[in-house]
């Protein structure tokens, strides 16, 4: 939304004043992020409610007014932004604001927080709690509200539905002998191989979960179905899209059997070898663009969660450098964070449970939380990014998986450090990619030395990775302390008596990192010298375009 229209957006909010969907606070200074989540869990559910897309919390408007007071909260975009991870983090089902906006409103800043209906049949919960509105006051959502929710969502399972007039003659050969050649692999302790190959076909199913009484479902055609025989689930398309973003793009539709195809999109995707130079080794390592079982890991999943009340396909974007995969269906089960941590989260519910139940008795998936941790360690020992989720939008997911380096230094201190925990690894992923990290974590890696420089600017160190040819380019890249540049400064200023602009210029500019173009040195320059002059030492005799810099207790 541009500035015209969130005003309009904004003026029509004021004027309508409708309190079980927007909300406007003066937050001057700051507000609390739990009571955000609350807000968040009200207006969502309140949103749901009403049969509308969403609701409204605003900063800088005086409730009682009715009028525009202005806000400070979160003035660094960057930080404003990252309220939305946090938010999503909390979530039960993982949803986040669908945009945050600042207005440049005559009156003072205004923010603008958009928030996302609840999806049918889920209301949103915030730390385990659901909230709605009573009146202009936040309260727990009431139980009536909530019962109504919960029935939104019609058909509990759309996957278990069986599917009138389907035979095993609609199921594919080839996708029903590896149907049944897995199953007998995950159960091969304690079923023998030529009892599972003694079953019917419909046995078979019954027992892998593919079948209800001998009916074929919705998840056995997905998975097993015969190219032609999905229109049998018409009106879902039941693909899977992969295009190709490049200068000459490409696109291909992968219809069922999903248990075979899915290995056909991986095919589709170009993968080269990629070369990483280890320090201090003449040797590189040669590692895959893309590991295969990383991305079946992610496309498994986005089959397993897929909205399919939504009737859509699962998008499969491959760019130069990086594949994005994307389903409908908001997280749907805590963030993905969650099950990355020490000891992990197991899912006490999943969107499809029937359709999940058979993709793990096929080895598709596992139903324990294991596969998102799966893919971050997999990547990891790769020496890769680590795989991205986009909760933004309120109804779908995107999984972003690298295939480029980001930052060689963290590439190459994987390949020294292969002890490293999982903690630290996320952590770094993050300082790569210029994602904020809490003090703690800050503290944590620079006393063990994986990361350097100042907040916000910092980088993963390279200390300690670097061959002899790379040495000393790292020294000129890294720069100097502060401290190192000031005394410079002052021993120049009491050599000559004082120092101009252009001779303190000339003075830095060569001894500065080679990391920093021109327009950066100059704005370190000047940010050194007022540094040192709000310290006291040293002061501006000269014109304020022109300066002339003395020591503060000689000009005293």
């Amino acid at each position: 939304m541009n500035q015209t229209e969130l005003l309009s957006t904004l003026d029509a909010l004021i004027a309508e004043w409708e309190h079980e969907i927007a909300e406007f606070k003066e937050a001057s200074n700051d507000y609390r992020t739990d009571d955000i989540g609350k807000y968040f869990s009200a207006l969502s559910n309140e949103a749901n409610l009403a049969g509308i897309d969403g609701g409204w919390l605003v900063f800088g408007v005086n409730n009682t007014s009715r009028s525009v007071v202005g806000s400070s909260y979160r003035p660094v975009h960057e930080n404003l932004q990252s309220i939305k991870q946090q938010i999503a983090q909390d979530t039960e089902p993982g949803i986040g604001f669908r945009g945050v906006y600042e207005v440049s409103h005559p009156d003072g800043r205004v923010v603008m927080f958009q928030v996302p209906a609840a999806p049918q049949g889920m209301p949103i919960a915030w730390k385990g709690h659901y909230y709605g509105r009573n009146g202009e006051s936040l309260d727990a959502l009431a139980l009536d509200k909530l019962d109504r929710m919960r029935s939104q969502s019609g058909v509990a399972d759309w996957t278990s539905q069986t599917v009138e007039g389907a035979t095993v003659d609609h199921l594919d050969g080839e996708a029903l002998a590896v149907a049944r050649r897995a199953f007998g692999e995950k159960y091969a302790n304690s079923i023998p191989t030529a009892t599972v190959e003694s079953w019917t076909t419909i046995e078979f199913l019954n027992r892998a979960k593919l079948a209800s009484d001998g009916n074929i479902t919705r998840a056995a055609l997905l998975l097993l179905g015969k190219p032609d025989s999905a229109h049998l689930l018409s009106p879902h398309p039941a693909q899977i899209t992969w295009k190709l973003q490049a200068a000459d793009p490409a696109y291909e539709q992968f219809a069922p059997p999903f248990l075979l195809t899915t290995t056909a999109v991986y095919r589709r995707i170009r993968n080269v070898q990629l070369r990483i130079q280890p320090a201090n080794s003449l040797l590189p390592v040669e590692v895959s663009k893309y590991d295969q079982s990383v991305v079946l890991e992610a496309l498994h999943n986005c089959l397993a969660h897929q909205d399919y009340g939504r009737f859509a396909r699962v998008l499969v974007t491959e760019h130069e450098d990086r594949v994005v995969l994307e389903n409908e269906g908001s997280f749907f089960e805590a963030a993905p964070a969650d099950y990355v941590k020490e000891g992990g989260r197991t899912p006490r519910r999943y969107r499809n449970p029937f359709l999940a139940q058979a993709m793990a008795e096929l080895n598709m998936i596992d139903t324990m939380g294991f596969g998102i941790y799966r893919m971050f360690t997999r990547q990891a020992r790769r020496y890769f990014p680590l795989p991205d989720f986009d909760l933004n939008a309120p109804d779908e997911v995107k999984v972003t998986l690298h295939g480029a380096l980001i930052d060689p230094a963290y590439s190459s201190l994987l390949l020294e450090k292969t002890d490293l925990p999982l903690g630290d690894i996320l952590a770094l992923d993050r300082v790569q990619k210029s994602l904020a990290i809490d003090d703690p974590t800050i503290r944590h890696l620079r006393k063990v030395g994986l990361i350097e420089g100042r907040k916000p600017n910092l980088r993963v160190s390279e200390k300690g990775v670097h061959g002899p040819k790379d040495r000393v380019t790292y020294i000129l890249t890294r720069g100097q302390d502060d401290e190192f540049y000031e005394k410079l400064t002052l021993d120049f200023i009491r050599q000559w008596g004082s120092a101009s602009r252009k001779e303190v210029d000339n003075l830095l500019t060569g001894k500065l990192s080679d990391s920093l173009d021109d327009t950066q040195r100059a704005n370190k320059v000047s940010n050194l010298l007022t540094s040192m002059r709000r310290r006291g030492l040293i002061v501006n005799t000269g014109a304020r375009k022109t300066p002339r810099w003395v020591l503060q207790d000689e000009k005293d």
